[in-house]
């Protein structure tokens, strides 16, 4: 320790004028030193004040340039050490040596400021604002050959591409063609794997997305689909996963979905349809989530339906009814609600038997499965009294419904089953279905729904609860009475901040109760005459004329 302690002094005073010789056997001695004690030696190299004589070693002109940016990443390693060296000023002249020609310079550079800005999104920013991003990826171009350099390359990628502000820098870049074009030349699972912690943070960027789509990444994931698919090996089955769900990842841009979809004739949407019945769970998904990304038009959706994949998905669903593997169940099912929402799909499908492939979900007891049934059944019967009528008079779905409107620890799943129960009533106008929901204690809530902070629901509960008051007021008389309907409408109404088709259903509902001498008596004695008058000088007309005619009808029954 005693040679260190000369180094670090001789360090000190000599650096202006000592001979490169002197410095190399100075700078040799730390790397010793830090070789056989890391932490130590820091903390010493700290204390001795040498970390700011390093700012001025850092030049392209000197030979111990390499060796210097070797110390400062040895001694970054250490988390206390890092504030010190951007205190030291390091940061700047690092940044300036990535424009040199060395490669052992870049590639003592690169680790220095990789364990500098470790984990600090602060000094990561730092750097991207001095640019070095495009600095780095015409690096990767220009060393590929160099397995160093290109790993250090990668490793400062996958730091960088987690920061948002990186996304849009890194796509004036080429950095899609780089990749890819390495991506190709790799064999060893390691480095693929690299690259691809680098691709799925870049490719959350929708412009990075198409890039990657163009550059050719697409083909080389398929590649490595069909080459893995088979294979029990570790290695084999990550990759599998990694490249499908990147695969996936993709197709969330609505610009490289639709380059991919090709009208339906792409080779790509062909071979994600293949996955749909192969055995691999990590292929089905992927390809039930691919067909749900690509079902994110009319047109595309229109076109799926028409071309059978109604069928695939439902196939697929049967193979996972009883102990079925729950995300492949949850992204068949987002991929069938997609699809029914193109009016001309919706009773192709329900005639294909999507209904009832759909109900035997029923009994799941996990919530997204649950969540994105409701969802699918909604779509199906969206202006479908017939399919609306069905299911409504199914009383184990209305009971579910019911009991899933309970389900306070998962709100999306609380919010469909009201919204489909509603959508029953809307949708088939049908006296039945009103009494098998009257029958099954569906109506508390859909009371409570009129009172949702999400205007679109209250709306969907008041047109329903005046569906139920016009076809079936007797039979929902005392159910309405416990909800507190009539008070829950008069809120409604005195509130300024209802939305005018609130404002609007909340009347007409109020003179379809008057028909229940229970609820007429209640809405008697609630002063709604009062409340009522105020509203005809409502500045929406619709809502002003409803307060009109809503105030004759209380003033006869009065």
């Amino acid at each position: 320790m005693d040679n260190l302690s000369d180094a670090l002094k001789k360090l000190k005073i000599t650096t202006t004028d000592s001979t490169a010789d002197s410095l190399e056997g100075c700078l040799d001695c730390l790397l010793q030193a830090l070789a056989q004690n890391n932490m130590e030696t820091s903390e010493k190299i700290q204390k001795s004040g040498v970390l700011q004589v390093f700012a001025s070693l850092l030049t392209p002109q000197s030979s111990c340039t390499a060796k210097v940016a070797n110390i400062i990443a040895e001694v970054a390693r250490n988390e206390f050490m890092r504030n010190p060296c951007v205190d030291a000023g390091l940061i700047p002249p690092l940044v300036q040596l990535l424009n040199c020609k060395d490669q052992e310079v870049l590639l003592q550079t690169g680790r220095a400021l990789g364990n500098i800005c470790y984990d600090s999104h602060t000094l990561q920013s730092q750097l991207i604002n001095m640019g070095v991003i495009p600095t780095l990826v015409k690096l990767l171009g220009i060393h590929c050959q160099n397995a160093a350099l290109t790993e250090m390359c990668l490793v400062a990628f996958g730091n960088l591409a987690e920061l948002e502000s990186s996304k849009e820098q890194f796509a004036y870049t080429n950095i899609a063609e780089e990749l890819v074009k390495l991506f190709k030349k790799q064999i060893e699972h390691d480095k693929k794997e690299m690259i691809f912690e680098v691709l799925a943070p870049l490719a959350e960027n929708d412009v990075i997305k198409l890039q990657l789509v163009e550059a050719g990444l697409v083909e080389c994931l398929l590649e490595i689909v069909q080459k893995t698919v088979d294979s029990d090996k570790e290695d084999d089955i990550a990759e599998l996963k990694t490249a499908s769900d990147l695969m996936v990842l993709l197709l969330l841009g609505d610009e490289s979905m639709q380059k991919l979809f090709e009208g339906g004739k792409g080779s790509v949407f062909q071979r994600v349809l293949s996955w749909i019945p192969s055995n691999s769970h990590q292929l089905q998904l992927a390809g039930a989530l691919a067909i749900a990304n690509f079902a994110r038009n009319d047109g595309n959706c229109i076109h799926m339906v028409d071309n059978g994949i109604v069928q695939k998905l439902m196939d697929l669903l049967d193979r996972h009814v009883e102990d079925g593997n729950v995300t492949v169940q949850h992204a068949a099912l987002s991929a069938l609600r997609n699809l029914a929402i193109p009016v001309v799909n919706k009773a192709k499908m329900l005639s294909a038997g999507v209904a009832e492939a759909v109900l035997k979900f029923l009994r799941s007891e996990m919530p997204p499965v649950q969540f994105k049934l409701l969802g699918t059944l909604r779509m199906l019967i969206d202006a479908q009294a017939e399919a609306a009528e069905q299911l409504g008079k199914n009383v184990k779905l209305v009971e579910r419904l019911v009991e899933w409107c309970e389900a306070k620890d998962h709100a999306g799943v609380m919010g469909e089953s009201n919204r489909l129960l509603s959508a029953l009533i809307r949708h088939s106008k049908s006296k039945d279905v009103i009494r098998t929901i009257v029958q099954s204690g569906g109506i508390k809530h859909l009371v409570t729904m009129a009172t949702s902070e999400h205007v679109i629901m209250q709306n969907e509960a008041l047109v329903a609860l005046a569906l139920i008051a016009a076809l079936e007021l007797v039979t929902a008389e005392k159910d309405l009475e416990n909800a507190q309907l009539v008070q829950i409408l008069h809120r409604l109404l005195s509130d300024d901040r209802s939305a005018p088709e609130i404002k609007y259903n909340s009347m007409v509902l109020v003179c379809a109760l008057i028909g229940s001498e229970p609820l007429q008596k209640e809405v008697q004695s609630m002063a709604f005459l009062e409340v009522v008058s105020k509203l005809r000088s409502h500045e929406n007309k619709t809502v002003a004329q409803q307060a009109s005619l809503t105030e004759q009808r209380l003033a006869v029954e009065s």
